[in-house]
């Protein structure tokens, strides 16, 4: 078929041959690529509870061009007063040797082992450290990265870890607080990929469009997609979906509130909330409450902030003598006890 005259069906239908997974089209892997699948067996849990001292971690994920940034920016938008940083998972590419760039065509930049997973997760530990660290810059022209120049990211009250694959790998998924997955029609996001690739990366579009019938598509089927699992919170049309978005912040905010608060207050320490709580907190904010499930559910809240603070307090062990004569070894208080009231207005 003559080149000026080659349709897109044409292009997407000679692109789409045997069904895909490996780096490259050839089926090499780097030489990395064996380490790294014996050391994802060892892989050591990390545990995702949000901590007073911690920032709190968000994975963002989703097919390419599903809106995944336009979300992030969004969320930092309506986070204004706090300290928000955005790590994006491109940054991490590796760079291509001299083979690769020379058969750049036939590279899968969709595959796991095209990224620097280890570095990604050194970098997120740094941060959650509370440390600052030096980001990679990403030349998707040149296929290298920027070998004078690196994007400083400091410590913050929210990481944003965003990309296609954050949720692939164990390590970087189990350092997230709240994972979300960004869910948006397929022929939308080729739509958008193609105007992406074509303006920013310098592509024409029949390379666009059998790079993403020979990679993109089956990359996504094979590793995005099952990744959707793990998310959280699934915001279907990306961007466009505001009431998501905006549930989202609002429980960031109540998680940051509480960090806040613990910040401000060193000795201050904040019942985690459950339905329970919550619900007794309905009960009694509520004006039609009866007088006597009023009493009966603040008791209960106060006898478990009571419970909860002496479990706080500096014990010693003591031993009684039970009335059966046995020895029981227990604690006793280290210091007298204060209790005080405070009537409600």
């Amino acid at each position: 078929m003559p080149e000026e005259t080659t349709s897109i069906d044409y292009v997407m239908e000679a692109a789409s041959g045997p069904h895909f997974s490996g780096l490259r089209l050839d089926g090499r892997m780097p030489s990395s690529a064996t380490a790294a699948a014996a050391s994802s067996s060892a892989d050591s849990t990390l545990t995702p509870d949000f901590l007073p001292n911690q920032p709190f971690v968000i994975g963002v994920s989703g097919g390419t061009a599903s809106g995944k940034t336009t979300v992030c920016d969004m969320i930092i938008q309506q986070l204004h007063d706090h300290r928000v940083v955005l790590v994006n998972q491109d940054s991490f590419y590796r760079g291509l040797n001299p083979e690769e760039l020379e058969r750049v065509h036939e590279y899968n930049f969709d595959h796991p082992d095209a990224f620097d997973t280890e570095q990604l997760l050194e970098c997120t530990m740094k941060l959650i450290s509370g440390q600052g660290v030096h980001v990679p810059i990403y030349d998707f022209k040149k296929h290298q990265r920027s070998s004078d120049s690196f994007r400083q990211v400091n410590a913050s009250d929210v990481i944003i870890l965003e990309g296609i694959l954050v949720f692939h790998d164990q390590r970087v998924r189990d350092l997230m607080n709240m994972k979300i997955f960004v869910d948006t029609d397929a022929d939308v996001r080729l739509a958008r990929r193609i105007r992406r690739d074509t303006m920013e990366r310098g592509r024409d579009i029949n390379s666009v469009l059998e790079q993403y019938a020979k990679f993109v598509k089956p990359a996504f089927d094979d590793f995005v997609l099952p990744s959707k699992k793990y998310a959280d919170v699934i915001i279907p049309r990306g961007g466009d979906n505001h009431v998501a978005i905006d549930l989202i912040v609002q429980h960031i905010r109540t998680k940051l509130g509480q960090h806040d608060l613990c910040k401000i207050y060193p000795n201050a320490y904040v019942i985690q909330s459950t339905f329970q709580i919550r619900g007794m907190h309905t009960l009694i904010r509520d004006r039609d409450i009866s007088k006597h499930d009023f009493v009966f559910y603040s008791d209960r809240l106060i006898r478990l902030v009571v419970e909860h603070g002496l479990g706080h307090l500096p014990f010693t062990e003591k031993q009684v003598v039970t009335p059966t004569g046995s020895v029981y070894t227990g604690v006793d208080f280290c210091k007298k006890l204060c209790g005080v009231s405070i009537v409600r207005r």
